[in-house]
């Protein structure tokens, strides 16, 4: 990037979803985006709140076991990325109260927040909903 290039703007990605497919693609998106350099934040709400558990069912899916045998990156492979990269995990507070989730089942590092603190982090950037 040169001097005068701006930054490329934050990369909001909200996860409502709790299925393997949409948190797969959203881990995806995120550690790309942050693998070249922009800021990303990842939100999940209600069902999508299970990815960011200490622990997720989502990694005892099947899909886990036929990816990792395609040689595609596994939710356990891009979680761990995730946080290599520095991308921002946030639980939406409203959407844990939703799903009966306690804020200490979340993974270490995860934060907890609404969202107005999402929008605010990334600002006038781009947004992706899964």
């Amino acid at each position: 990037m040169s001097a005068t290039a701006s930054p490329a703007p934050t990369l909001g990605i909200l996860l409502r979803s709790g299925g393997h497919d949409a948190a797969h693609y959203a881990l995806v998106a995120a550690t790309a985006a942050a693998a070249i350099g922009r800021d990303v934040v990842l939100f999940a709400t209600n069902q999508g709140c299970q990815l960011l558990l200490r622990t997720p069912p989502l990694l005892d899916d099947p899909r886990e076991a036929l990816l990792a045998s395609r040689g595609v990156a596994t939710l356990a492979t891009l979680r761990e990325a995730a946080l290599e990269l520095g991308i921002r995990h946030i639980a939406c507070e409203a959407g844990l109260r939703a799903e009966a989730i306690a804020a200490d089942a979340l993974a270490p590092g995860v934060e907890t927040a609404g969202i107005v603190t999402f929008l605010a982090a990334v600002g006038t950037g781009q947004l992706l909903a899964l």
